[in-house]
């Protein structure tokens, strides 16, 4: 039949195939092993290098190299509203803080007043606290103590625009130079708030105090704002100076833009714009956050080893900070016209005339209200400056800014 033609299907194919191999006929293990693990040590190689280079960190630390100092805008007395110091006022604004010369101060005060200054701390404890008692912000405030000695690093004193003491002090310190040298930086630094005012085109009618800060740290030659040498916390301003006595010093300031090295010229004067001076002008100037912080210096007050066996750098740093009463509320100015600051910038003389022409109006009944397209929107809301102060003194994490909480649709 042609159905018997077909083949039938192997279905037990396997049955008629070669037999296993036998045992004796297989790799031996010792093959199999060997090829297996040559095998696996080819796969793990391959998929090592596929994978990204690994980082390893360094097992010692090496100290950071140290930073360029930032070049300073330099404003003088001597050329006083010209068309250059115009230019770096400008400057100075958009970056808070630069270098003032021609301002009178002769460096024989200086190193006078810093020598009064150091022997403060070579002071008994108790007569630290006696002479200078504490009255938040002025007085002495001990900083921590170094192992061994007994001698404090990072202490500080506060002293009013007098240098005032207790009366039993009066016959034990020496303060003539340090006194006479504060009342010459605060001369200078209310006609720094002068020129800031005008340029920044705001009209400030606040009373103003000074507070000569200084301080005393030791830096085991450690960079740009590490060191940790200023104690005391930080403490609003308009204005800070700080005299440059020795060639050669730098100082670390935490500006807007980030941590900036500086190095002023000897015999000139180190300005920074603070806080409320940004306030005031709406946020018009940038400023810079807390007092300069000295960086290592071979030329400094002193040296001694340290405990770990490094040299220690003993640095004592004279700061005038122009600010305010403590009752005082922080708030922006009324903005000048433009139209009017443009000539004030170019005519001194022109404030004046804008004054003058003021008051004239005024007694004539001529007075117009400014519409809101001349009105400037406030960047900051009004605050307590004594709430303000504590919170910036004993807030030390320096990467917040204090004032955000008080800027107009701020998160």
């Amino acid at each position: 039949m042609a159905s018997s033609s077909r083949k039938t299907p192997a279905l037990y194919a396997a049955a008629t195939t070669a037999p296993p191999p036998t045992p004796s006929s297989l790799p031996s293990s010792s093959h199999v092993s060997s090829n297996s693990g040559a095998a696996a040590a080819d796969l793990l190689s391959n998929l090592l290098h596929r994978l990204p280079p690994i980082l390893s960190l360094p097992n010692r630390r090496h100290a950071p190299t140290p930073t360029a100092a930032a070049p300073l805008p330099t404003l003088s007395f001597t050329d006083e509203w010209s068309a250059a110091f115009i230019t770096s006022l400008s400057c100075a604004s958009s970056l808070g803080f630069f270098e003032l010369s021609g301002h009178g101060i002769p460096p024989e005060l200086a190193r006078s007043a810093e020598a009064e200054a150091l022997a403060l701390f070579h002071l008994p404890h108790d007569e630290k606290l006696s002479y200078f008692p504490r009255n938040w912000p002025l007085g002495y405030e001990n900083g921590d103590e170094s192992a061994g000695d007994g001698d404090a690093c990072g202490d500080s004193f506060c002293l009013d625009s007098q240098c005032s003491s207790e009366p039993a002090a009066a016959e034990s310190l020496h303060l003539a130079a340090l006194r006479g040298f504060t009342g010459e930086m605060e001369r200078v630094g209310l006609r720094v708030v002068e020129w800031l005012t005008k340029h920044a085109g705001f009209e400030s009618h606040a009373r103003m105090c000074s507070f000569m800060w200084v301080d005393r740290g030791s830096s085991h030659g450690k960079d740009e704002g590490q060191n940790g040498l200023i104690s005391g916390g930080s403490y609003p301003f308009a204005v800070g100076l700080t005299y440059q006595i020795r060639c050669g010093q730098k100082y670390s300031l935490l500006a807007d833009s980030g941590r900036v090295p500086v190095r002023p010229e000897v015999g000139s004067i180190l300005v920074t714009i603070g806080d409320i001076s940004q306030v005031w002008s709406n946020g018009k100037l940038k400023k810079v956050r807390g007092r300069p912080i000295p960086v290592l210096c071979p030329e400094s007050n002193s040296t001694k080893n340290s405990p770990d066996g490094a040299v220690a750098t003993t640095t004592v740093t004279m700061s005038l900070l122009i600010t305010l009463p403590l009752q005082s509320t922080v708030s922006p100015f009324a903005v000048m016209p433009e139209t009017y600051l443009t000539r004030a910038k170019q005519d001194p003389e022109a404030i004046e005339e804008h004054e003058e022409e003021e008051e004239e109006e005024e007694d004539d009944g001529k007075v117009e209200e400014e519409g809101d397209s001349s009105a400037e929107k406030a960047v900051f809301d009004s605050f307590s400056f004594e709430d303000y102060a504590w919170r910036v003194y004993h807030e030390r994490l320096s990467f917040k800014d204090p004032l955000d909480r008080y800027r107009i649709g701020s998160a």
